[in-house]
Formats: C-alpha cells, structure tokens, sequence
C-alpha cells in the first residue's frame, strides 16, 4: 500500500497538483450544478418564476447547514486519514474512515427528522414571505428525505480523494449532476410538479452518487476501506477529526447563519427583490468558491502525506502553487463579474426589474472577489497540516466577527441606499479577513515547517 500511495512524495509537486486538482475542480463544479441547475430551471418557470426562486432561495441556509455537517465529519476525518497514511499507519487511517461513517449516518436521521419537523419555522425566519413560504416548504419537503444522501456522498468522498483517487471523486459527483440536469426538466416541466420536481431530481440524483461512493469505499479498489469492525465509534478516533472539520463546519454552516441574516435584512428594506437577488448572488458566488475549495482539496492529500512523511520542501513547494493558482481563478472569475455581471444574473431569471436590480448589486456584493484565492488557499493548508486552532480561528474571525455585525451596521451608516449598504457588508469583511489570515498563515505555516524540518527532510526539485 505504501509503494501506491508513494507518489505522493516523489512526483514533480506540479504534475501532481493538476493531476489531483483538476479531477476535484471539476468535481466541485459538477456538484454546484445540484441547486445552481435546480434554481435556474426554477426561475423560469412561466408566472411565478421570480416568487419559486425567491421561495427556494430561502431554503439554502437548511441546505448549507445539511452540506456543513458533511464536511464537519468528512473534511476533518479525511486529512487525518492522509497524514495516518503518510506515516505508514494503515489501521489508524481505516478507523478514522469507519468511525466517520458511522458519525455521518447519525447526523443523518437527526437532521431529516429536524427538517421534516420544523422546516417551516425555520424557513419564515430564515427571511421567507407570505408569497414565498408555500414554495420552500414544498422543495423543503422532499430534499429532507434525500439527506442521508447528502451527507455520505460529501463526507464520504473525502476520502476517496484523500487518497489520490481524485478521477473517482469526480465521477462521484458526476454521476448524480448529470441525472439532475436530465430529471429536473422531466419533474418541472413535464410531469407539472415544479418545485416538488426540482427536489425529487435532486434527491433521486444524490441517491445515485451516494451507491457510487459507497460501492467503491466498500470494493476492492480502494486503499482505505470501510470496515465493520472500525465502525464502533472511538472517542480517540472520532473526537479529533471532529475537532479538525469544526473550521470548515463553521465556515460552511456560518454560510447558512449569513444567508440568514442577509435575507431578513434585505426583506426589511428591499423587499422580496432584494431576497430574490441574494439568491442568485449566493448562487454566483458558488462559482467562486467550490472550485476553490476543490483546488484546496486538491492540494490536500499531498500536503497532509509529506508533513506526515516530515518533507518540509514538497509541503512549501505545494503551498506555494496552489496559492498561485487560487490567486489565478479568483481574479479572472473577479474580472468576469465586474464587467459582465448580466451575462451571470440572466441564467437565472429572466424577470426584467430582478435582471436590473441583480446586476448593480453583484458589483457591490463580489467587490473582493479577487483576494478570496488567498483566503482559501490558507485556510485549507492549515486543515491539511491538521491545524484545527488556526483554521477556526480564521473562519470565526471572517464570519462572525465582520460579516454578521457589519450587516447590521452597514444600513445604519449608508442610510441613502440602505438594501444595497447590507450588500456592501461582503466586501468589506472580505478584506480585512483575507489581512488577517495572511498575517496569521505566515507565523503559523513557518513554525509547521520548523516543526518538520529537524526530521528526514528531503529536498527535491519540483
């Protein structure tokens, strides 16, 4: 196993980041088609595309948080599972494996039995109207049952890129994308169950990721497998990678807690337009971020394997390029937006006063865009060195230390466009988070390689 998983320490760092970054970049990508396709196919619905829009908008802090707790166990449980492997410990990194499982099913039934309870509740105060609640409520539903789908498909998947299987992860999310753009128009449009459909399509697509996953977690393909007798959950286990995923939880479940916040805000002095438009630029932004965080997970494995093998050079060397090509995505996307901000709002409605009013409030809300390479490209570097402290310290810091205050006061300072000053909380926090990451990620990066560097140090050009 050692011998496979080798290449890890030996192949040009370059070769290896394309060879194990696009696969996951794509992955990300394919995955955000599950609620991106869903939103557009929605919006166009003839008559009350705008209000089903505006609707299922406000159910994607429900999403968020159901997407957070995937990561919470498979995004900590994963990199502790590579760094067991960069040392040569088989068992332990197969115990992190089987423990996570079991903590994902849990989460699971927990979950759909609080969404199938309350999704109601909480969707009127996640900043639904009496013209919007009937159509959240209906998608909320369905997606409830498809859960458990979710959270082994995500957290699952984690692992089988953690070991370089990164073609294998993209087809994981592949295989259930397709089936949704394919059932999504069949359930809208041509069995008449509109947003009831996009839910179904959703569900029944992740339920087909969810078997791919699992069979190959299962197989005999796979270096880590799921194992009955390391499913019994282990405090020494389960605890640490819990604590290691907390940082990427708060940073995708503070996500829900700002969707939150940013939508009852602009209920208030915007109305549902102002909803509506937030839900296509949380939409946009999707296409920021995950495949940033698929370049990061790219990086992961080899990170996390050569700080666990102690070669200091290869870690820096990784760090270094994948920093450059975040930096890359982000400015381009950046520039995209800023001059064809049209092009992204038209995908998904084609409601004249949302187009406008959508258009003007892109510019403000992704002002930052660019500086976000730096950001996610410290902060999965700190997970793959298994830096739990710093990586929630720098989510805490970027999410409710700036954003959610600066929501609150932004209004209360621009009083002459008071919808559009919530908006401008974004790229503010933006900023001063990315400052203070990258002040922290050099003292805390430098000490990690001081930490390794006294071992068996390999030097190597990459």
């Amino acid at each position: 196993m050692n011998e496979e998983k080798d290449f890890l320490g030996t192949e040009p760092i370059g070769k290896l980041l394309v060879k194990l970054a696009v696969p996951t970049v794509a992955a990300q990508i394919i995955n955000m088609l599950y609620n991106i396709v869903d939103r557009i196919y929605i919006g166009h619905i003839p008559e009350v595309g705008a209000a089903a829009l505006t609707g299922v908008g406000v159910c994607m802090p429900l999403i968020m948080i159901v997407s957070a707790f995937a990561a919470f166990v498979g995004y900590g449980g994963a990199p502790r599972a590579s760094i067991a492997m960069g040392r040569g410990d088989h068992e332990a990194a197969e115990r992190t494996l089987g423990n996570c499982f079991t903590m994902q099913i849990i989460v699971s039934v927990v979950l759909t039995a609080a969404l199938l309870l309350w999704n109601r509740d909480f969707l009127m105060a996640f900043g639904a109207s009496e013209n919007t609640i009937d159509y959240g409520v209906a998608y909320m539903n369905i997606y409830a049952i498809g859960t458990i789908f979710v959270q082994l498909t995500l957290g699952m998947n984690a692992f089988i890129t953690a070991q370089g299987f990164a073609k294998t992860g993209m087809l994981s999310v592949l295989i259930g994308a397709v089936a949704n753009i394919i059932l999504d128009p069949v359930f809208i449009f041509g069995f008449g169950m509109g947003v009831r459909g996009a839910a179904l399509a959703t569900v029944l697509s992740q339920a087909l990721s969810c078997i791919w996953v699992l069979a190959f977690l299962f197989g005999k393909k796979t270096h880590l497998q799921i194992r009955r007798k390391y499913m019994p959950l282990k405090a020494n286990v389960i605890l640490p990678s819990l604590a290691l995923g907390l940082s990427t939880f708060i940073m995708q479940a503070s996500e829900s807690v700002i969707s939150i916040c940013f939508n009852s805000s602009l209920l208030r002095y915007g109305g549902d337009i102002a909803v509506g438009a937030m839900t296509i630029l949380t939409s946009v932004m999707q296409f920021a971020m995950l495949p940033l965080q698929g370049l990061g997970q790219g990086a992961q494995p080899i990170i996390s394997y050569n700080y666990g093998a102690g070669n200091a050079g290869r870690v820096k060397a990784a760090f270094k390029l994948l920093l450059k090509s975040s930096l890359f995505y982000s400015t381009l996307l950046w520039l995209c937006v800023m001059l064809f901000p049209q092009v992204f709002a038209a995908l998904f409605t084609s409601d004249a006063a949302l187009l406008e009013y959508t258009q003007s409030a892109l510019r403000i809300y992704m002002a930052c865009l660019l500086l976000f390479g730096i950001q996610i490209a410290c902060q999965m570097t700190f997970n793959a060195l298994g830096n739990a402290k710093a990586s929630i310290i720098v989510a805490v810091m970027r999410k409710f230390i700036l954003l959610i205050p600066l929501i609150y006061i932004c209004p209360q300072i621009y009083t002459a466009d008071q919808a559009k000053a919530v908006y401008m909380a974004e790229p503010i926090a933006d900023f001063l988070a990315v400052s203070f990451t990258a002040v922290l990620f050099i003292f805390q990066f430098r000490k990690a390689l001081a930490h390794i560097s006294g071992g068996n140090q390999k030097e190597e050009n990459c």
